[in-house]
């Protein structure tokens, strides 16, 4: 969604925004923000925000509230022990009054609303999305369901008085009694040509979510997912990057990734997730076969661009037009 910025409190392509509520889920920090002035952009659901953290740290949140509000944005961050900076900044900065700035939403993930029944399945903070489309197929009076699979699912109170909350199904994987969450039996029994999959989360359950929606007839076009993270962008063979319009050449390492090793050469590299999800550091390809890791690129745009954060080459010499 090319959303427009339709608030005074804004620079740079930025928005101003304050923070009016705040709430400790466990692990996951939820707040709440409202602009400085104006009316925030409208958005759909499955949409995003870029949110500035300082010191050129940026991360990419999931709007998990109610689209049809436009009277603030509603965010939840988890706790990640393995954070790169992103989440603990949010736990450490977000607190009720404190002045922040964001980017106006962005929707990789949408909905398709030609779907007359729609399954979501959300894997621990990965749900955030889905509570989002689960409100926007409410209001719209559409047919879905919402599986929350989690071993702490800090969510369910909320889910369990929610509009639709009819339409949840908590999977507690952190009870020894608890039925494993099995997606071939949950996707079989809503098998039909207009039927859509949606699912956020772990790229494990995501994965056994498509096999599973293959394996018992669903098509590649009716399965959906957003991840929160790529594969791993470390390992594999050294190669040699040369950044076309920068004449420089460099050597990427097993342990090093291209947008890294473009940087200590001098050459700028605009990156924002880090993690492949975002579409900040893609740049063409002008020779080359790329390996790809990233979860931003379609198979078609795959042909010719790459993900310069946590894509490799599969030749010995990549040329990107960069």
């Amino acid at each position: 969604m090319n959303a427009q910025v339709e608030t005074g409190g804004t620079t740079g392509g930025t928005i101003d925004v304050r923070v009016a509520a705040v709430e400790q889920l466990g692990a996951v920090l939820s707040f709440d923000l409202v602009p400085l002035t104006g009316v925030l952009p409208s958005w759909d659901a499955g949409a995003h925000v870029d949110l500035f953290l300082g010191d050129g740290l940026i991360r990419q949140y999931s709007l998990c509230g109610d689209p049809g509000d436009r009277s603030c944005y509603r965010l939840a961050v988890l706790r990640d022990p393995a954070s790169r900076g992103g989440s603990q900044a949010v736990h450490d900065l977000v607190r009720v009054g404190e002045i922040m700035k964001i980017g106006a939403p962005r929707n990789l993930f949408p909905l398709d609303k030609t779907a007359v029944h729609s399954v979501l399945i959300g894997g621990g903070i990965g749900v955030t999305p889905l509570i989002a489309m689960a409100y926007a197929l409410h209001d719209q009076g559409q047919s879905f369901t919402l599986h929350y699979v989690a071993r702490d699912p800090v969510f369910m109170p909320f889910l369990q008085h929610a509009p639709f909350a009819q339409a949840v199904v908590v999977h507690d994987r952190g009870r020894a009694d608890g039925p494993r969450f099995d997606p071939a039996a949950v996707l079989a029994g809503s098998l039909k040509p207009t039927t859509r999959v949606y699912t956020c989360g772990p790229l494990g359950l995501m994965d056994a979510v498509f096999e599973a929606g293959l394996a018992v007839g669903y098509t590649k076009n009716q399965l959906h997912r957003e991840a929160f993270s790529a594969q791993p962008v470390a390992g594999g063979h050294a190669f040699e990057v040369l950044a076309a319009k920068s004449g420089v050449r460099v050597q990427v390492g097993p342990d090093d990734t291209i947008a890294r090793a473009l940087s200590k050469a001098g050459v700028k590299v605009t990156l924002s997730c880090e993690q492949g999800i975002c579409g900040t550091c893609v740049v063409s390809v002008l020779e080359g076969e790329p390996e790809h890791r990233d979860e931003y690129l379609t198979e078609e745009e795959r042909t010719d661009q790459i993900a310069l954060c946590c894509s490799r080459s599969r030749s010995p010499l990549l040329v990107v037009d960069i």
